[in-house]
């Protein structure tokens, strides 16, 4: 059976191709990663019920276990988004957060692109109803795609601290943590892979 997280959530290796950033740039031939391959790295996934976001079972299940007490919207898109331009560039800088991060689509879509343990750009495409969390210390760009709308429920775990360190950043502990619990991993396993 598929897993429905399909549906809200896929991801493939990109090109390096510099076009427009909203574009799919899948590689020729397509590339996709599995959801085991975006665990391995640290990005967890949920296919969740966006239409009833307020009442869902499995949302406050998983914000119970996991901790999560804050919750606010962000309403993107040129329309709403004040300094639209400025800010669409400033969530394609690569940067890192200290804190996880954590975003539910209730609307619309958007690419999250995050790397792998070789460097390599992994874009994940979030629609309605796909959540994910992305570990502290890891490097990673946001954009819209082209319809240019997404408003996402952002959850934290206290008092929200967004603040994005822009590579690099490496001698913060939530890099060299990152580093150690998911990338060396991600690199044994694939060298046993090879084997």
């Amino acid at each position: 059976m598929e897993d429905p997280r399909t549906e809200v959530i896929q991801a493939w290796y990109m090109d390096e191709s510099d076009e427009d950033q909203r574009l799919p740039h899948h590689r020729e031939p397509k590339e996709y990663v599995s959801f085991d391959r975006l665990n391995e790295i640290g990005v967890l996934s949920w296919r969740l019920d966006a239409d009833n976001y307020e009442t869902d079972e499995e949302l406050k299940k998983i914000r119970a276990e996991r901790g999560y007490t804050y919750v606010d919207f962000c309403d993107l898109c040129p329309e709403r988004m004040p300094n639209y331009e400025q800010k669409i560039k400033n969530f394609f800088e690569e940067h890192l957060h200290t804190d996880e991060e954590i975003r539910y689509c209730v609307d619309g879509s958007g690419y999250f692109d995050v790397r792998d343990e070789n460097e390599k750009w992994i874009r994940v495409w979030v629609k309605k109803g796909g959540m994910i969390v992305l570990p502290a210390g890891m490097y990673h760009r946001f954009t819209l795609d082209t319809n240019n709308y997404i408003k996402a429920m952002r959850l934290f775990v206290g008092e929200p601290v967004w603040t994005p360190y822009n590579r690099p950043h490496d001698e913060l502990p939530a890099r060299k943590e990152y580093l150690d619990t998911f990338i060396k991993k991600a690199g044994t396993h694939a060298v046993n892979a090879a084997a």
